[in-house]
């Protein structure tokens, strides 16, 4: 085997969740301590200056909590509370805006448009120093409340299918604002990577009888060379075909469909396993930018029990070029087992 590596020093991995093929190109020699940042300092504005610490009169909160408890707005008096530790807003910005109703046209027969009908929140965390890895434990769980509260306030409004959480961290990662914050997007519409693994995980399942994130998470608890972090209630591991080096899946071990119902010992595991992951990121990789976002179930009534949420964590060591854009096949060039092996050490 070890004589079939130096001779094949890159290989294919098939990723079952979306059947993508990537590549894991070893041969071009990287060690685990190589994808360390090295580029300048993140942006340096001051408090004064920041959009997100000096919120404009008039915006609104849709939901607040102020060191662990929810603060019922319907109370306050003010658009934003005068005290809050995390805080959901409408993005200025918005991709997708609420409207009465669901616009479709037809353009020559042949081209389809549908206004954005939808919401567009930013989810601001009060410390305008520190990202989720730095920040205490109490606080990245209090995050997670708050993407629950607004995740069940959105799924029940009109035109919404899916609801997409997703963190954006450092320029190269797509933070225009250097303030930690998330976003929040509810749509009419489904995106295609999780169409894909949701297709794939039913047909799993109609023709094995068992979930098929299940099974991986099985198998990566008995070979253990992937695993990053573990606890009672999560797992988080560099998948088996990583997209980029280092990526990591946070996943319940235990079977779920639907994150908005998870309960509040689950949070407080959940917390305990991204602030791991987060801080081994930020000690090993030189606080690395990184995008993080959920795949769930979606809204609606129909049952998406085959289905297993999760969180992915990528972190932005390296530039798509010609050939990743254009096959679509992403090349990492460390090992998944390398990268738990590396992340555990932190």
């Amino acid at each position: 085997m070890e004589q079939d590596k130096e001779k094949f020093p890159s290989e294919l991995r098939l990723d079952l969740a979306s059947k993508d093929w990537v590549i894991i190109a070893t041969g071009r020699g990287k060690r685990p301590e190589m994808f360390k940042n090295t580029k300048e300092a993140k942006s340096d504005m001051r408090k004064e200056d920041c959009p997100f610490c000096n919120i404009e009169p008039g915006v609104k909160a849709s939901v607040a909590f102020l060191d662990g408890q929810e603060i019922d707005l319907s109370q306050n008096e003010d658009s934003i509370p005068k005290k809050w530790t995390t805080l959901v807003i409408p993005n200025k910005f918005p991709a997708f805006i609420p409207a009465e109703k669901l616009e479709e046209r037809i353009e020559g027969g042949l081209y389809q448009r549908i206004n954005a009908v939808g919401y567009h929140d930013l989810l601001l965390t009060r410390d305008h120093e520190k990202s989720l890895a730095n920040l205490p434990q109490e606080k990245v769980k209090e995050v997670f409340d708050a993407y629950q509260a607004r995740y069940l306030q959105l799924k029940i409004s009109p035109y919404v299918n899916y609801v997409s959480i997703f963190h954006n961290h450092g320029p190269s990662a797509g933070a225009s604002q250097p303030h930690p914050h998330s976003q929040i997007i509810a749509s009419p519409l489904i995106d295609v990577d999780l169409k894909n693994a949701l297709l794939i995980g039913k047909k799993y399942q109609e023709e094995n009888k068992k979930c098929l994130y299940c099974e991986m998470i099985k198998w990566e608890l008995k070979a253990r060379e992937r695993i990053v972090f573990e606890n009672d209630h999560f797992l988080a591991l560099c998948p088996f075909a990583s997209k980029s080096a280092f990526q990591v899946i946070v996943t319940p071990k235990a079977h779920k469909a639907y994150f908005e119902e998870i309960a509040e010992e689950e949070k407080e595991a959940l917390a305990e396993a991204f602030k791991a992951v987060l801080l081994k990121l930020y000690k090993g990789l030189n606080d690395p930018d990184y995008n993080f976002y959920l795949h769930t179930s979606p809204c609606g009534d129909k049952d998406y029990d085959f289905h297993h949420w999760h969180w992915t964590i990528m972190p932005k060591t390296s530039v798509w070029a010609g050939f990743e854009i254009g096959s679509r096949m992403e090349i990492s060039t460390i090992e998944p087992e390398k990268a738990a092996e590396y992340l555990r050490q932190q």
